[in-house]
């Protein structure tokens, strides 16, 4: 079930969310891919950098990497975003997260399993991002989706929120109730990917003057919880996922007030 929504649901639930009749305004697509990008080349800092500081464990260091960089934005972002700033901006998250969804399975692969090294790299990885690049562009062009095509593609990528709270939470069943509270070392990543992070790039984007609207979606995007690829990375390539889930569960339940405080910048 992890690799079915890793390789196939997910990449066609963001696929899907650039399919529409309507098309945004088009000034605004070169600089949320621009932020988008640039974003996610300061998070490899946070993502490789920082988590030497919060433990010693080659293997936790990854896991923690991961979480600093990887927030879950194709399962609560994109309804969050459409909630504060209308349904058309689903479009513009969809836009700032084509980075997203390159980085995670490259250096996202990487982090999960512990090796650093290019070595690693799987040209396949590029198929999904590669796919969703194609269809913004054909939407940034002007080129309508057929409902033939659309609607099919909606219907299997709307799997993946199901699937994935099902593989999440068989994963956390496992745990034992002491772990799920998580340790300090839970805890100090969890304030850093909820809080340090969004309003590090935020007052960052703001002073290279960005526009408002590019930089509090992708300030929104960015202060989503773990991403729960890491749960499933973990699943996939047989690595455990006790620490990635605690950081998951802990986020999760956190951003219920840590997203509404950072809104509060955007008034």
């Amino acid at each position: 079930l992890s690799s079915i929504v890793v390789d196939i649901t997910c990449p066609l639930l963001v696929l899907s969310s650039v399919m529409g009749d309507e098309l945004p305004d088009r000034t605004l697509i070169l600089p949320l891919l621009g932020v988008g990008f640039l974003t996610y080349i300061l998070l490899l800092v946070f993502g490789f950098g920082v988590p030497r500081l919060i433990s010693k464990n080659h293997d936790d260091q990854g896991m923690i990497g991961f979480a600093l960089m990887f927030a879950n934005v194709g399962f609560i972002g994109y309804p969050i975003v459409s909630s504060i700033f209308g349904p058309q901006a689903i479009f513009y998250a969809a836009l700032l997260n084509m980075p997203n969804t390159f980085f995670i399975f490259t250096a996202g692969v990487m982090l999960i399993k512990g090796e650093y090294s290019v070595k690693q790299f799987n040209p396949k990885v590029l198929l999904s991002p590669a796919l969703i690049a194609v269809a913004a562009l054909l939407v940034a062009l002007g080129v309508h989706t057929p409902d033939v095509i659309a609607r099919p593609v909606t219907m299997v990528g709307n799997v993946t929120v199901p699937a994935a709270l099902m593989i999440i939470g068989s994963s956390m069943a496992k745990l034992p109730l002491k772990e799920i509270i998580g340790s300090p070392k839970v805890y100090v990543a969890s304030l850093l990917r909820l809080v340090v992070v969004p309003l590090s790039l935020y007052f960052f984007f703001k002073v290279c003057g960005v526009s408002d609207v590019v930089n509090n979606i992708n300030t929104v995007v960015i202060a989503m919880p773990v991403a729960s690829f890491g749960t499933m990375f973990c699943l996939k390539y047989g690595r455990n996922p006790a620490l990635i889930t605690e950081m998951t569960f802990i986020t999760t339940l956190g951003s219920i007030l840590t997203i509404p405080l950072i809104t509060l910048l955007f008034g």
